[in-house]
């Protein structure tokens, strides 16, 4: 095994990693605000993906330009979701919050089956695509231009959240919702800005990957289990402690891949998530 293998797989680990955290990110920050956990959230990615994708097989639209339309609609998808279902909830004992996300994740997957039935489809010669050679390690264009975009992405989402009045106020929100009320915060709103600025997230991280990643009504089942994992791992309710779970999760699966079997990688990981549980179930920079 040469140098440049081990290095490209790093390299492939790290853009990977950056899809996994924005990803992870929306998952995050509906936890951090409400506490309840959004068991749909891959059926997001994958209603996303099929937007990209019927965007380019209807009107030719490339998923790169199609992007803000998708990141648009999964926002309006998280305000409906929010206002019909989860607002009615809030107060419901833990099993019944489950039980709805849970449900709403069976449904929006057995009606994509029912739609578009389980057939893989991909985005045929995408305006970006084909790799570059650098000192002899091989990248996808596809990987990077979506790596690149969901860092820009959850760099957005950190400035608004940390140094915008509506972040902090949805910080204030996540902390003690009676306190921000009191002192004139609209809980309600921020509860459904945090839903849809969640799920756009997702639209964008979903967006990207169709350029380059299949879209099949399960495709969003693998990526779930990984974002919760970075959930895990990074602690609840922390957006940067996302970032670096999703780069470790992303490194650990490809060079485990690498240096053990590929058909292991996954193991590795969620191997990961069991000894985070074990030891340090708050995460690295988790407040729970």
């Amino acid at each position: 095994m040469t140098r440049e293998i081990v290095i490209q797989a790093i390299i492939s680990g790290l853009l990977m990693g950056f899809v996994y955290a924005l990803i992870a990110a929306g998952l995050s920050l509906i936890f951090g605000l409400m506490e309840i956990v959004n068991f749909a959230h891959g059926e997001f990615l994958m209603l996303s993906m099929f937007s990209a994708f019927w965007f380019w097989a209807l009107f030719g639209v490339d998923p790169l330009y199609s992007l803000p339309v998708t990141a648009a609609l999964l926002a309006l998808l998280g305000l409906v979701v929010h206002y019909g279902i989860i607002r009615h909830i809030l107060r419901a004992p833990m099993l019944a919050q489950i039980c709805a996300t849970f449900g709403l994740a069976v449904f929006l997957r057995a009606l994509a089956q029912f739609l578009w039935t389980p057939d893989f489809r991909t985005v045929i010669h995408p305006l970006v695509e084909g790799r570059v050679e650098v000192l002899g390690i091989f990248l996808g264009l596809p990987q990077i231009v979506a790596s690149v975009g969901c860092l820009m992405g959850f760099t957005l989402l950190y400035v608004f959240i940390t140094r915008t009045e509506t972040g902090l106020a949805l910080q204030a929100t996540a902390q003690d919702r009676q306190a921000a009320s009191l002192m004139g915060i609209p809980t309600d709103r921020m509860y459904a800005l945090g839903w849809a600025i969640g799920a756009a997230c997702v639209g964008v991280a979903g967006g990207l990957l169709s350029t380059f990643y299949f879209v099949f009504p399960e495709v969003g089942f693998q990526f779930a289990l990984i974002a919760y994992v970075a959930v895990a791992l990074g602690g609840f309710g922390s957006i940067l402690g996302c970032l670096l779970a999703g780069v470790l999760i992303g490194l650990v699966e490809a060079l485990g891949g690498l240096l053990i079997d590929p058909s292991f990688k996954y193991l590795i990981v969620f191997g990961l998530y069991l000894a985070v549980v074990f030891f340090r179930p708050q995460g690295l920079f988790g407040r729970f």
